[in-house]
C-alpha cells in the first residue's frame, strides 16, 4: 500500500504541509547525533589506550570502522528505506542506536570495542539515508527545500565538529563511556517526537529488494576500503592485494548488475550525468578534509599542547561556528553566483586549511589554529550543503532514499578515508621517530605504539629520561601530521580545480535532470 503524508492527503501542497519544520528539527537531531558519534571518540582516545590498551592498529579500527561499516550499509538501506518505509527505518535504527551505544559504553578489550563499534555502524546506516530522503518528500518547493538542506547539512557538517565538545565536556565530568550514553536521551526523545510528527513515504512501485546486489555492495565497499587502510598502513601484501581484487570485483559486479535490473538498488545511471558525479566525489572529499582535521588536531591539542580534553573541545568549536554558518547560507549562495563557484570555493577553502597545518608546530598559538578551523569549517558547510542539494534535488522523490544513500556514503566514507589515509601517514612518520638512550625496550615499544602510549609510557620513567621520550614522540607526531595536511591539501585543491569545470551550468533548481 502506497503511503501518503498528512498533506498529500488533506489535498494541500507539500510546502503547505503544517508541521514539517518541526519534523525537520527532528531529523536534524537523529543526523547531528551520528555525524557526533564519528567524532566523539578523537578526545577520548587517550582514555582509551589507558584502559583498553589497544595497540596502534587497534586505535584506527576502533576510530574509523564505525564510519567503514556505514558506508558499506547505505546504499542496502536507502533501497531499503524506500521499501518498507523511511519513517519506520528511521525509528527502527534509533532503538538500536541506542541499546548498542550501551554495548559501546561497556566494551572491556579493544576486540569488543571494535565490534560494538561496528554494530553501532549498522544502526547508524539506518537513519541517515532515511532523514535526508524525508526531507525530499516533505519539502517539495526548492526553496524550501534548499534551506532544509541547508539545515540538514549543517548538522551533518557541525556534528563532526560539535563531537569533540561534547566528548570534552563528558570526559571532564566522566568516564570515557559516556561519550556513548549521551545517546540514550537523544534516541528517545527522537522515538518519541518522530512518532507523533514524521509522514511515512516509500516508493509506490518499489519492486523487490536484490539480496544479491545487498551482498555486493557490502563486500565491495568494505574490501575496499580495508585494503587500502591495511595497504597503506603495513604496506602491500598478497593477502592485501587479494581483498583489494575482491573489492574491486564485488563492486564491478555490483554495477554490471544494477544496469540488467528492472528495479535496481542503486539507479547506475545517475552517475552518467557529470554534475551529479562530481558532486558525489566533492562530498567524498569534502569531509574527508573536515573529519581528518578534526580527528587528528583533537590529538594534537591533548597529547602535544596538553590541554584539557573540554579545552580541546572548546578549541575545535570555530569548525562547528563555520560549518552551521556557511550551510545556512549555502543554498542563497548557490543562486546569486552559482553551484560551481560555492562548491569549488568550499573545497578550496578546506585546501588552504590544511596547507595551513603544514606550518604547525607544538607552540603555534591558538589563534591561528582557531583560524584555520573556522576556514575548514565554512569550506564544508558550503561544499557539503550545496552537493546534497545537487545530488537530491533532481530524482523523483520515490527514489529519494536512494539517492540520499548515494551523498551519505560519499560522506561516511569520506569520514573514514580520512581518518585511516592521512591516519596512515601521520602513523607511519610517527612510528620512525628515534627513542632516546636509557629508555628500556617495552616502553619504547609502547610510545611507538602511539602518541597516547608515549604519554603512559613517559609516565613510567624518571623525569629526565620521560620528558626526553614525549618530546621526541611530540615531535614525530606533528612531523606526520603536516605530512598528511600537506597531502590533503593537493588532494582537495585539485578536486575544487575539477568541480569549477564538472558542475559548470549546474543550477539547484533544475537539478541534474533540467
Amino acid at each position: 500500500m502506497t503511503s501518503t503524508t498528512p498533506a498529500q492527503s488533506s489535498g494541500k501542497t507539500p510546502a503547505q504541509q503544517p508541521g514539517r519544520w518541526l519534523a525537520l528539527a527532528v531529523l536534524a537531531l537523529a543526523v547531528l547525533l551520528v555525524a557526533v558519534d564519528a567524532t566523539v571518540l578523537g578526545l577520548a582516545t587517550p582514555f582509551l589506550s589507558e584502559d583498553l590498551q589497544p595497540t596502534g592498529t587497534q586505535l584506527l579500527w576502533i576510530g574509523d570502522v564505525y564510519s567503514f561499516v556505514i558506508a558499506g550499509l547505505l546504499v542496502s538501506m536507502g533501497s531499503l528505506g524506500d521499501r518498507v518505509g523511511r519513517k519506520r527505518l528511521l525509528l527502527s535504527g534509533a532503538v538500536a542506536f541506542g541499546a548498542v551505544s550501551v554495548l559501546n559504553a561497556y566494551a572491556t578489550s579493544p576486540e569488543m570495542m571494535i565490534a560494538a563499534r561496528a554494530l553501532l555502524g549498522v544502526a547508524g546506516a539506518t537513519l541517515m539515508p532515511s532523514t535526508l530522503a524525508l526531507i525530499r518528500n516533505i519539502f517539495h518547493d526548492p526553496q524550501e527545500r534548499s534551506l532544509a538542506i541547508g539545515i540538514w547539512g549543517a548538522m551533518a557538517s557541525a556534528g563532526a565538529a560539535v563531537g569533540p565538545v561534547v566528548g570534552g565536556f563528558l570526559l571532564e565530568n566522566f568516564w570515557w563511556g559516556s561519550v556513548f550514553l549521551i545517546n540514550l536521551p537523544v534516541m528517545a526523545v527522537l522515538v518519541l517526537v518522530g512518532v507523533k510528527l514524521l509522514p511515512e513515504s516509500r516508493d509506490p512501485s518499489p519492486g523487490p529488494w536484490d539480496l544479491p546486489s545487498v551482498a555486493l555492495s557490502i563486500t565491495g565497499i568494505i574490501a575496499v576500503v580495508y585494503a587500502v587502510k591495511e595497504g597503506a598502513t603495513n604496506g602491500l601484501s598478497a593477502t592485501t592485494a587479494l581483498i583489494a581484487a575482491v573489492g574491486v570485483g564485488a563492486l564491478v559486479w555490483f554495477v554490471r548488475r544494477q544496469l540488467t535490473l528492472d528495479s535496481p538498488l542503486l539507479n547506475m545511471r545517475l552517475f552518467h550525468h557529470r554534475g551529479f558525479s562530481a558532486a558525489v566525489l566533492a562530498d567524498l572529499l569534502t569531509v574527508l578534509g573536515l573529519s581528518g582535521m578534526v580527528f587528528f588536531l583533537s590529538q594534537f591539542l591533548q597529547l602535544v599542547q596538553e590541554r584539557s580534553p573540554l579545552e580541546a573541545g572548546l578549541a575545535e568549536l570555530p569548525a562547528a561556528i563555520g560549518a552551521v554558518t556557511a550551510g545556512l547560507l549555502a543554498g542563497q549562495a548557490a543562486r546569486r553566483f552559482s553551484v560551481r563557484s560555492v562548491v569549488a570555493g568550499g573545497l578550496a577553502a578546506i585546501g588552504v586549511a590544511l596547507a595551513g597545518i603544514v606550518w604547525l608546530s607544538a607552540g603555534t598559538p591558538y589563534p591561528v589554529l582557531g583560524a584555520l578551523l573556522l576556514v575548514v569549517g565554512v569550506g564544508a558547510g558550503l561544499s557539503f550543503t550545496v552537493t546534497a542539494d545537487v545530488i537530491l534535488s533532481g530524482v523523483p522523490k520515490e527514489q529519494a532514499g536512494a539517492a540520499s544513500a548515494v551523498s551519505e556514503t560519499a560522506y561516511e566514507l569520506g569520514a573514514a578515508l580520512g581518518i585511516a589515509l592521512l591516519g596512515t601517514i601521520v602513523t607511519g612518520v610517527y612510528r620512525g621517530f628515534a627513542v632516546p638512550a636509557g629508555v628500556p625496550a617495552e616502553q619504547a615499544a609502547e610510545a611507538h605504539e602511539s602518541l597516547g602510549g608515549a604519554v603512559e609510557a613517559a609516565g613510567a620513567l624518571p623525569a629526565d629520561s620521560g620528558a626526553a621520550l614525549l618530546a621526541s614522540a611530540q615531535d614525530a607526531f606533528v612531523d606526520g601530521l603536516r605530512i598528511a595536511s600537506g597531502v590533503g591539501a593537493v588532494v582537495l585543491l585539485a578536486t575544487a580545480c575539477a568541480a569549477w569545470f564538472l558542475l559548470r551550468g549546474q543550477r539547484l533548481e533544475e537539478g541534474y535532470g533540467g
